[in-house]
């Protein structure tokens, strides 16, 4: 190729946000080649950086300070197109079509292209700015963000002929994956400021692959027209804190709506999500509802990415949140905690640690404030599965917490979990089974979940007594669990209650109700002053459900009390204090906030050293 191509003028010039959308359906249905992800955001840039830059006095009605789409004309996104052109150029040589061989990119090849957009920015991070994702901010001012240096890279190898070259997303961070099977990866973006030497480095080498940040080698590989989602999906409407742009918010709605029909979000959980929260804001009459949105986000994630993704699990949650749908959003919760406790926290977990303790902090005392405030029969402190969705929150961040470098418990987690608790009545807090997860059962997962990384079967003691159990040891145990270790818990449970009461005939003839004839004060004594045995649970049998799995933490059936599988070694030495009828707040404070650095068998993890760096702003 002699230069950069000629635009075709008959697209322009582009004066409503009609024509910006008929634009990109032409990229996106365009049978002879690819959508030129260039030009799609220079366009998309413009727009947003022109409507979003107005100068807006504080307080005033958005409605009142709506301002036309900016006419696009040719010659403009022309100049703006062939000066990206220009610049990647830099790196290396287009590569021509008359050869017939196809070649593909190299690790060098992208480190270059990476270079060059990496040395032309001006020298900031800009951590706390808006509105410069797209190539229109490179372009007329040399600013970027970490999405839009790693955008800037895969549009500068396509506009060099190299479509091998994909990007890679994960909840919070962009890399770039290329070659003839696409197997390749390489960073091409910062993360956190002097980290521009990782550059060109390969993604999948150490602990880190295995943490969020990276989805534990789970991420969207998107093809051009997901990439084009991309753009769309990071286009950011907001005039102010309080305010958004009308026209940006229509024109990002009415693409995503788009790509949606196209089937390019099918794949793409975060793009769905924030489909979903602009339909909530401002509804499509005749398109699908934001919930059935939010809950095909968090099906794309479980088929595609093994569940590897809390997002969609947090916009549901927020969305039940808004709502007043309180039950709901403290499942929604509990089933984010169940995808963290997956990873180890690092420092480069920031963004996600601020969304967990946005809900433990702020959202989760704000519906106690609201559920205690009256007396309503359906208040959910009156539900016992509510309570033991909470555990389950907290038992994953435990849980996250366990193993790794830097500890994620403080004080400030400690004072709202007491005062959530101590708004269900200990009669509710009783009606939950805990079960308590054997060390020998988290040993069997390990060989199952864990065949990529280096076990660290170590022992850690630390400053709260924790040790891991190493699985040749042999430590003292009763002699009835000597007996009864090939059983269910819930057989020893129940072995073991009827040395003290009286079996129910309903329960041995039908297999439903209680098990044994007794007061609920008496099986909530029986529950606080238990033994401190990891595999106790209150005695309510379900045989049929022996293989609990990860997704079967929390078991309710028509006729039993929910059941919660606690795997944190914090949340299960907690038990008895959290079923006690009086709370010990300080003993559970104190327990709560001892620095766990437990190295059991799924979360043994060796670290690089590499996982020390500084976040940016969490996302809007």
């Amino acid at each position: 190729m002699a230069g950069p191509k000629q635009l075709d003028k008959t697209s322009f010039p582009v004066r409503s946000v009609s024509a910006v959308i008929e634009l990109f359906r032409r990229q996106l249905e365009h049978g002879s080649g690819e959508p030129d992800l260039a030009l799609l955001s220079i366009v998309a840039g413009a727009v947003e950086n022109s409507l979003t830059c107005r100068t807006h006095s504080a307080g005033a009605d958005p409605s009142e300070q709506q301002a036309h789409l900016p006419v696009l004309e040719h010659a403009d996104i022309q100049e703006l197109y062939d000066k990206f052109h220009a610049v990647v150029r830099t790196a290396g040589p287009e590569q021509g079509n008359n050869n017939g061989a196809r070649k593909y990119a190299t690790r060098e090849l992208v480190k270059k292209v990476s270079d060059v957009i990496w040395n032309s920015l001006t020298r900031s991070y800009y951590k706390d700015r808006a509105h410069l994702q797209s190539l229109y901010s490179y372009l007329t001012g040399n600013k970027l963000d970490c999405f839009g240096v790693a955008f800037a890279v895969v549009a500068g190898c396509q506009a060099l002929g190299y479509n091998d070259v994909h990007l890679a997303l994960s909840e919070d961070h962009a890399w770039v994956v290329f070659g003839e099977k696409g197997t390749e990866t390489a960073e091409v973006t910062w993360h956190g400021k002097g980290n521009e030497d990782k550059r060109g480095q390969e993604i999948g080498k150490g602990v880190s692959a295995r943490s969020w940040l990276y989805v534990n080698n789970k991420p969207v590989i998107c093809t051009r027209s997901m990439e084009v989602a991309a753009l769309v999906s990071a286009i950011n409407p907001s005039l102010n804190a309080t305010h958004d742009a009308f026209e940006v918010a229509l024109l990002q709605q009415e693409l995503l709506w788009l790509l949606y029909d196209l089937g390019h979000l099918s794949k793409y959980p975060m793009a769905i999500g924030n489909l979903g929260d602009l339909e909530e804001i401002s509804p499509t009459t005749g398109r699908v509802l934001c919930n059935a949105l939010f809950q095909e986000a968090i099906l794309a994630a479980r088929t595609y990415y093994n569940n590897q993704h809390v997002y969609p699990y947090t916009y549901q949650g927020g969305y039940f949140y808004r709502n007043k749908m309180y039950k709901e959003a403290f499942e929604s919760w509990a089933n984010a905690s169940d995808v963290i406790r997956m990873y180890n926290y690092s420092r480069d977990d920031e963004e996600i640690y601020k969304e967990f303790l946005e809900i433990a902090n702020e959202l989760i005392p704000h519906i106690m404030k609201v559920e205690s405030s009256g007396f309503s029969a359906n208040t959910i402190l009156k539900q016992p599965r509510c309570f033991a969705n909470l555990l389950r929150f907290y038992d994953g961040i435990c849980q996250w917490e366990e193993g790794s470098a830097t500890p994620v418990l403080h004080i400030g987690w400690a004072k709202p979990l007491v005062n959530t608790i101590s708004k269900f009545d200990a009669g509710v807090r009783a009606q939950v089974n805990i079960v308590c997860e054997d060390s020998s059962d988290m040993e069997h997962k390990e060989e199952k979940n864990n065949t990529n990384g280096n076990s660290n079967n170590e022992n850690c003691t630390n400053n709260n007594n924790y040790s891991a159990q190493e699985p040749s040891a042999d430590p003292p145990k009763d002699e009835n669990k000597d007996s009864s270790e090939n059983l269910h818990p819930s057989i020893e449970a129940l072995t073991a209650g009827c040395s003290e009461k009286i079996l129910n005939p309903e329960y041995l003839l039908q297999g439903g109700g209680n098990p044994f004839v007794a007061s609920t004060v008496e099986e909530k004594e029986k529950s606080n002053g238990a033994g401190t045995s990891q595999t106790e649970i209150t005695p309510e049998i379900k045989p049929q459900r022996e293989d609990l799995t990860a997704q079967d933490d929390l078991i309710e059936c028509e006729t039993a009390r929910p059941t919660i599988i606690l795997h944190s070694q914090k949340m299960k030495e907690l038990k008895d204090l959290l079923l006690a009828e009086k709370l010990n707040t300080h003993a559970i404070s104190l327990h709560l906030t001892a620095q766990s650095q437990v190295q059991v068998g799924k979360k043994g993890r060796e670290t690089d050293g590499h996982n020390v760096r500084p976040k940016r702003t969490r996302r809007e």
